[in-house]
């Protein structure tokens, strides 16, 4: 089978020389309603080379024309003067979360061609969940002049057994790639490069997750299209650095994309079953609308199921109400696509109605208090359903899942090269 996967010429600052605590930014695309928090990152980071200079933090996405030229600029001169090179390589990821507990992950490169974002898609590497199409042409704009790439993409793979990754958390040897506390609350970071021996075990172990045999252990059917990644975090910002990779094939051709860097794209991979990583729900609260008969039509299309899938149950509130629905039949795996079908169908033959996806069950509470509201309230997917859904469900509805708090995603440490 093609391997999706790679080592990776990793591009990093001497950190015995420049500050990886100003060094390393969040994620572009949080805190996207608070300018404050990249404002005081700005005061944080101050004249220090930053890899702040180097992104566009979606708050500021209105300014991208005014801001992409400094962006691509700063990406030339640290290439100049300032990244040094960590020929093909992996690097060994330990995150110090807010809460303490601690993530492990190892950053690779993965090979654009092996991963698709439609639902329904059979390759290596898939989304989780629905991809909003129109949020890839701004980033690709982003990504087309930029001669570096810098990821927050997060990969997870469906490891039950711990053979790829936590092997490697008893091992001391390696040079240390970074090692520093993350501004604004992030936590702490610590990575060291991994050995040639140490990246071929990596590569056994990946591919062992995907043989028949492991397909038939773990979802009871061998037949199945192999899921190796799936895109746990950054999935739009794959989507666009594909988009790309694309537009640089037709511009060169087929056989010359076949080794051009834009094929290829930085991520971090980690195991679904790492106890640090939380998976919780977002709930869906709708407005404009007549409660009673966002009921009543709920109920009956709940009636009209016939599938296969393990009975659920889902919360309703508004105004003093509040009671629970079973769905004996659902088709979807769960209870959240089941939900989201439904709202979906209201929605478009319903004008004025709206919803939202809301963190944290006070919320929904106090939401559904108001006129014209109605909350749901639902069981959260576990961790183990999310590889067996998107195989057979394909991706899951938008905001299905939210992969821990803001300030422990990921932040920008790595860079790799993506022109020639």
């Amino acid at each position: 089978m093609k391997k999706c996967y790679s080592s990776a010429d990793i591009l990093l600052p001497d950190f015995n020389r420049y500050d990886a605590a100003k060094w390393a930014v969040v994620a572009c695309d949080q805190f996207t309603s608070e300018p404050e928090y990249w404002e005081k990152a700005e005061a944080i980071v101050g004249d220090a080379p930053s890899t702040l200079r180097m992104i566009l933090p979606e708050v500021y996405l209105s300014e991208t024309e005014k801001r992409i030229p400094a962006i691509n600029e700063t990406m030339q001169e640290y290439l100049r003067t300032l990244l040094l090179p960590n020929t093909d390589t992996m690097i060994y990821v330990e995150r110090t979360q807010s809460d303490g507990s601690v993530r492990r992950g190892i950053v690779m490169a993965i090979d654009l061609e092996c991963y698709d974002y439609r639902k329904g898609a059979s390759a290596l590497i898939r989304a989780t969940e629905a991809t909003v199409v129109e949020r890839i042409p701004p980033r690709v704009a982003i990504r087309r002049g930029a001669a570096v790439e810098l990821p927050h993409v997060m990969l997870l793979i469906d490891d039950t057994e711990r053979t790829v990754i936590e092997p490697l958390a008893s091992a001391q040897s390696g040079t240390i790639a970074y090692d520093t506390d993350l501004m604004q609350g992030g936590g702490h970071i610590f990575g060291r490069f991994l050995d040639d021996a140490e990246i071929r075990r990596i590569g056994r172990a990946l591919d062992a997750l995907i043989t028949p045999e492991a397909m038939e252990a773990r979802y009871g059917d061998a037949s199945l299209a192999p899921l190796l990644f799936a895109v746990g975090d950054g999935n739009h910002s794959l989507a666009s650095a594909k988009a790309a990779y694309e537009e640089v094939k037709a511009a060169i051709g087929e056989e010359a994309a076949a080794s051009h860097p834009a094929r290829y794209a930085l991520v971090e991979v980690v195991n679904i079953h790492d106890e640090a990583l939380k998976f919780e729900p977002i709930y869906r609260v709708m407005f404009g609308v007549d409660p009673e008969d966002v009921l009543a039509s709920l109920r009956a299309y709940l009636k009209d199921l016939h599938g296969d899938a393990a009975p659920q149950h889902c919360e309703y509130l508004f105004g003093s109400e509040h009671g629970t629905l079973t769905i004996d039949t659902p088709v979807r795996q769960l209870t959240v696509g089941t939900l989201q079908d439904f709202i979906d169908e209201y929605l478009a033959s319903h004008k004025g109605a709206e919803v939202d996806y809301i963190h944290g069950e006070a919320s929904v509470e106090a939401l559904a208090k108001k006129p014209n509201a109605i909350g749901f309230l639902f069981s959260g997917m576990e961790k183990s359903e999310l590889f067996p859904t998107v195989m057979f469900d394909g991706a899951l509805p938008r905001k299905t899942f939210s992969m821990g708090h803001a300030e422990d995603k990921r932040y920008y440490l790595e860079c790799r090269k993506i022109v020639l």
